[in-house]
């Protein structure tokens, strides 16, 4: 699976351009997948997120990139819906765009709805990550960025990557997202992380990690409690 973990979206053109190249064809030509999921146990979730997030009317808009199709994958359902079936509509997907929201209640509905255990078997997919649904993606988040609690507690999140994220640098709308805090959260990780603004994404492709900006990042390399 090809990566591109980001902090808001699609927010400027080297991140596009990036999209782009991961797909190795035009947004036009591409068919994608949302997946909501994460944006129903967010900090201060209500049910218009999710779908502003689906249709495209959020303030980063990632289903109103003129995409071939777009479908939902809502992943509460998945475990009472034939297995085969919604397997076939992710495989048969180019992109998936994953909502932000709350990182460990997408990580717990990625592992029981067994998306978690198919996206190995996806080489050729592109797995595009808003904020939570970049977080998901890492060994943890980190207790600053524990809401919802997991039944077997932790922050642990999939660890598909080896390095952690700490989103939303210095954004107006997140005060308490400064470097300083960023430097405290990495200090307590245990492992290589990034601190990423809006204007900022991660790109994994086989194990190969770069970072597209148009904004501010930092990196934490090691960084041990």
């Amino acid at each position: 699976m090809k990566l591109l973990l980001t902090d808001s979206g699609i927010t400027n053109e080297s991140i596009q351009d990036a999209l782009v190249g991961l797909l190795g064809k035009p947004v036009a030509e591409s068919s994608a997948l949302c997946i909501p999921t994460a944006g129903y146990a967010g900090p201060g979730a209500d049910p218009g997120g999710p779908w502003r997030f689906i249709s495209g009317r959020s303030a980063n808009p990632m289903t109103a990139l003129g995409w071939k199709s777009v479908g939902v994958l809502e992943l509460t359902a998945l475990p009472s819906i034939e297995e085969a079936l919604w397997v076939s509509w992710v495989q048969a997907a180019d992109v998936l765009l994953v909502n932000g929201g709350d990182a460990l209640y997408l990580c717990h509905w990625m592992q029981q709805s067994g998306l978690a255990e198919l996206l190995p078997s996806l080489p050729d997919t592109v797995y595009v990550g808003l904020s939570a649904g970049s977080m998901v993606m890492t060994p943890r988040v980190g207790e600053d960025f524990v809401g919802w609690k997991p039944p077997a507690g932790g922050d642990s999140a999939l660890g598909v990557v080896d390095f952690s994220i700490f989103p939303h640098l210095d954004h107006p709308a997140c005060p308490e997202n400064t470097t300083a805090a960023a430097e405290r959260w990495a200090a307590g990780i245990g492992g290589p992380a990034y601190a990423i603004d809006e204007q900022t994404a991660i790109k994994v492709v086989d194990g190969a990690v770069e970072v597209v900006s148009e904004g501010r990042w930092k990196s934490f390399e090691g960084a041990r409690q």
